[in-house]
């Protein structure tokens, strides 16, 4: 096999984009852009958020804490503080595929076609 997998990413993500990928709503993003230190997208002229991928593996990182884990938000912050070294070492592991940036888009593409049913 002397084909190796090359990483593609993007340099920004919509809030929009990050919320399809987690399947949750903008403004819980929002939100816990506001209760965590480690979430901290850039904000271009218009105000929109704009996430680097190592935002998106925080956001991952906080989402599997709190959803399926069950942590309170409290207590994922705790966590956060006491395992830095863990955390810095899953943010330098993970990444945002080329596979998972085409799940996203054929989830935006069948939201939209959800939402074109339900209208007619």
């Amino acid at each position: 096999m002397g084909y190796k997998e090359v990483e593609i990413t993007k340099l920004y993500y919509s809030i929009g984009e990050v919320a399809d990928l987690f399947k949750v709503a903008p403004s819980l993003i929002r939100f816990w852009e506001k209760e965590f230190d480690v979430l901290k997208p850039k904000k271009n002229k218009k105000g929109n958020r704009l996430f680097t991928p190592e935002d998106v593996v925080n956001f991952k990182i906080i989402y599997n804490l709190v959803k399926e884990q069950g942590l309170t938000l409290e207590g994922a912050k705790k966590y956060l503080k006491e395992n830095k070294k863990a955390v810095k070492h899953e943010l330098k592991t993970e990444s945002v595929t080329p596979t998972s940036e085409i799940e996203l888009k054929l989830k935006v593409i069948k939201n939209s076609l959800i939402e074109l049913k339900n209208r007619l």
